[in-house]
């Protein structure tokens, strides 16, 4: 009996110590491989509209005519259904003038896929690379230029983005 359970506790503490190892490089792993959250680019818009009210930021009710130069204070007063006329705000910490190394978002549709890169004065950053059904895809990324290549059996499709000593320029080939 007592060998019995002295084989049952070696087993015991056998397995613990390898589900322990196990989860610890597991873990280990997977805390090395984390993502890192999606960056909000700006997109490039040909026109301004204004932001209208939303369920956490509502406009400022405005007081009517008759409120105004009345004795009496009104019951209620609605706010205006009108868009806000105030500029909009930069996004936290940034400053009230555009970056000087804003780009331009690009989109650039494939038979092989679809590219966006971001196209600032003097360089590009590749925004995404989605393979269409059927392809692969592969990225390629230097100081001075960035290749997206698409792959399905023979058939191959480069997108490349130089910016050597021109501002970006997209060139798509088929071979």
């Amino acid at each position: 009996m007592r060998r019995g359970l002295v084989h049952a506790m070696a087993w015991s503490l056998a397995t613990g110590a390898a589900v322990t190892l196990s989860w610890w490089g597991v873990h280990t792993v997977m805390a090395g491989t984390a993502y890192d959250p999606p960056r909000a680019v700006p997109l490039a818009d040909s026109g301004h509209a204004e932001p209208l009210s939303s369920s956490t930021h509502r406009p400022d009710p405005t007081p009517s005519p008759d409120a105004t130069h009345s004795s009496k204070p009104s019951k209620s007063q609605k706010p205006s259904k009108s868009p806000e006329k105030d500029p909009p705000k930069p996004p936290s910490g940034g400053s009230s003038t555009p970056d000087a190394s804003a780009g331009n978002v690009k989109s650039y549709s494939t038979d092989g896929g679809r590219v966006v890169f971001d196209l600032g004065k003097d360089s590009a950053t590749l925004v995404s690379a989605t393979p269409a059904a059927g392809w692969s895809v592969q990225v390629w990324k230097q100081s001075t230029w960035i290749r997206v290549e698409f792959t399905s059996g023979t058939d191959k499709l480069s997108v490349f983005c130089t910016w050597h000593d021109h501002a970006p320029a997209v060139d798509i080939n088929k071979y």
